[in-house]
């Protein structure tokens, strides 16, 4: 007797063509959502590595509608479609802004931050790899402190903090936020089902290892991602009309376990890495009063 160990959709509508790295987590993501929103489903898709993962002209891997447009135009763009197929008493088809995190965090936040005031009736998804990885690893605003990248080498890393964008986003007031990891794809299937069944705004931001850009084991994506969460770097969690719950309580690991199988902070030292844990655990310590306060 075969049993599941995920009750995850069976269909597969990503097709095996597309052209995404040994190891990215990106087309992981995609593979998920499409499971869950069907062949219904137009996605809108700003100048980013999806852009190039998804085929190259006339060719598409998707196996739905994919439009490509300008960087800072994903949200927008996918307002206009949804505001299209009203017009037309379309309600089924789902429209998906699908954009990395330059795209969302940088340069595409002025158009997110509209939609999400007007409440879009659409599905903004943030893969988030934490840095400009198609235009040559640069630093983005999602880039975490003391990461190398091409633009904060390892005589300059980045010295700021990586921008704290689903709370930036709840204070828009929409319906639903979620972080998911393509580690827990359980979670992230429950979290793309409940964004389909609600009507306005959703964010969904999915952290999606970058083997290139993180300088990593390409065979070690999903345990690089099951990190991120279990050292509470990456917290999963939903904001359902303003009602906060955490996803996965378990934070019991160190995030040296996380940071020691990445290249890109194969520079930290020792008091690095006890600054990093205690800004960690401070965060974490908000993220577990939040259930009670929000």
């Amino acid at each position: 007797m075969n049993r599941k160990i995920f009750d995850i959709p069976e269909e597969e509508i990503l097709g095996r063509g597309h052209m995404a790295c040994i190891g990215c987590g990106v087309p992981l993501a995609m593979k998920f959502m499409l499971k869950v929103l069907g062949k219904k489903t137009i996605i809108i898709v700003p100048a980013c590595c999806y852009s190039v993962i998804d085929g190259v002209y006339p060719y598409s891997a998707s196996g739905v509608t994919f439009i490509h447009v300008p960087i800072p135009a994903a949200a927008a763009v996918s307002s206009g479609i949804r505001a299209g197929l009203d017009m037309i008493n379309d309600t089924e088809t789902q429209v998906v802004a699908w954009a990395g995190d330059g795209g969302t965090y940088d340069i595409g936040f002025q158009a997110l931050s509209g939609a999400s005031e007007r409440n879009e009736n659409i599905i903004y998804v943030c893969y988030d790899n934490e840095a400009y990885m198609n235009t040559g690893i640069h630093r983005s605003s999602a880039s975490p402190f003391m990461a190398w990248t091409t633009t904060t080498p390892i005589s300059s890393p980045k010295n700021v903090p990586k921008k704290n964008i689903d709370f930036i986003i709840a204070e828009h007031r929409i319906p639903y936020i979620a972080t998911a990891s393509v580690a827990f794809p359980d979670d992230l299937i429950k979290k793309f089902t409940t964004a389909k069944n609600i009507k306005g705004m959703k964010f969904i931001h999915v952290l999606t290892p970058c083997p290139t850009g993180w300088k990593t084991n390409p065979s070690q994506s999903i345990k690089i991602a099951r990190l991120a969460v279990q050292t509470g770097i990456f917290p999963l969690f939903e904001i359902k009309n303003g009602e906060f719950a955490l996803n996965y309580s378990e934070k019991n690991k160190p995030i040296e376990d996380y940071f020691k199988i990445q290249g890109r902070f194969s520079h930290l030292k020792k008091k690095d890495l006890i600054r990093i844990q205690q800004d960690v655990d401070r965060r974490w310590k908000k993220i577990v009063r939040m259930r009670k306060i929000i």
